[in-house]
């Protein structure tokens, strides 16, 4: 039976609608379970599929009957039923949320295209995979990028209606170029940002003291985590010293550079690995900040292959509000500093769901026929 065949809306009528959404909810809880295992094993480069699921704790292996969508975490109150310690409230969430957003899919798109409300799903998954990860680890594994560029030309080649197009050729178009407007497009945004707003330059009171450990860079009253700053092997924390005082030497009237694997102190070179302690004094520091990662970019082209070009540019706007207003509240709330890094990936998210399900209507709004 061919793909055609399969997605057969005639086929599918053969039962209730309302069954199908039944049955994409369960079919959506059992993919968010392996989106919980996409979540915590890409970003430590682990497989997805070897070793069987088991507890992070004590390692129990998790067998079939313990291992239900949704059932099994409000069963056991959350809690590993070997060790019994706590299992995070993210495995639930991500599995109803899983579940509630392929049956949303079905229901808004089931009637017009399976196929289109099928693939749909598989696009969702890949952006809640995403979310998690990048709010937790602040990266986009190539996984999900590089695959969602891959998946969205396979399947508008396919299903053509993915792009409200005939032809599978005109469809393939269209998926090429939503890849490479997203790319091309959030890259030079990238790139000038890193151009015009790359360094940070603050300037300090006089006789300042710099101090830099092991894991963070101190100065007056802020303690900024190297993790925060070196997003990049090129990103470098700057420092025109008065004077520096290593554990066995000393500077005057230097240039203090450091780099996620390079220290250079005026014309001396160290690993950074071998100076844990560092203290310098002077009047300005110039820290490395990023408005968006390249795998923001990645991101934005597998978008753009499954949405097209006008998906991307929607995206891309639409984040940029989304974020900004997230991040003033978070910052006027204190939970997070000027200076703090925000993962981007997840408002690009959100701005490519409101135009999959309201991007024609937005279209009409914007530019009425007439």
């Amino acid at each position: 039976m061919g793909f055609e065949q399969v997605m057969d809306a005639r086929n599918w009528a053969a039962l209730p609608f309302g069954f199908w959404v039944l049955v994409l909810f369960v079919f959506g809880s059992m993919v968010g379970s392996f989106l919980n295992v996409c979540i915590h094993r890409l970003p430590l480069g682990q497989s997805v599929v070897s070793p069987p699921s088991h507890c992070p704790h004590c390692k129990y292996s998790i067998p079939w009957y313990l291992n239900l969508p949704l059932i099994t975490w409000v069963a056991l109150r959350g809690r590993c039923k070997n060790c019994r310690a706590p299992i995070a409230i993210r495995y639930f969430l991500v599995e109803l949320l899983t579940a509630v957003t392929f049956s949303v899919c079905w229901l808004w798109f089931g009637h017009q295209s399976v196929a289109v409300a099928l693939i749909y799903c598989l696009f969702l998954a890949g952006m809640i995979a995403a979310t998690f990860i990048d709010f937790e680890h602040f990266i986009i594994p190539d996984e999900i990028t590089f695959g969602g560029m891959a998946a969205g030309l396979v399947c508008a080649f396919l299903f053509p209606q993915l792009h409200h197009e005939t032809a599978r050729w005109s469809a393939f178009f269209q998926s090429a170029l939503g890849l490479g407007v997203g790319l091309g497009i959030v890259y030079l945004i990238l790139r000038l940002g890193k151009l015009l707003f790359g360094r940070q330059r603050l300037s300090l009171p006089q006789d300042t003291k710099i101090t830099f450990t092991e894991t963070a860079v101190h100065f007056s009253d802020q303690v900024i985590p190297y993790e925060e700053l070196f997003y990049r092997r090129s990103d470098a924390v700057v420092v025109r010293a008065r004077t520096v005082e290593l554990i066995d030497r000393g500077y005057r009237d230097v240039v203090v550079r450091l780099s996620p694997d390079k220290l250079r102190i005026g014309q001396d070179e160290f690993n950074p690995e071998m100076v844990p302690h560092l203290e310098a004094v002077g009047a300005e520091i110039v820290l490395p900040r990023e408005a968006m990662g390249f795998g923001d970019v990645k991101f934005m082209g597998a978008i753009g292959a499954f949405l097209g070009w006008q998906a991307t540019l929607f995206s891309l706007m639409s984040s940029s509000i989304i974020g900004s207003v997230v991040g003033v509240i978070l910052i006027l709330s204190r939970r997070r500093e000027w200076s703090s890094r925000l993962p981007y990936g997840p408002y690009i998210a959100l701005g490519a769901l409101i135009w999959m399900f309201f991007g024609r209507q937005l279209l009409v709004l914007i530019f009425p026929a007439g």
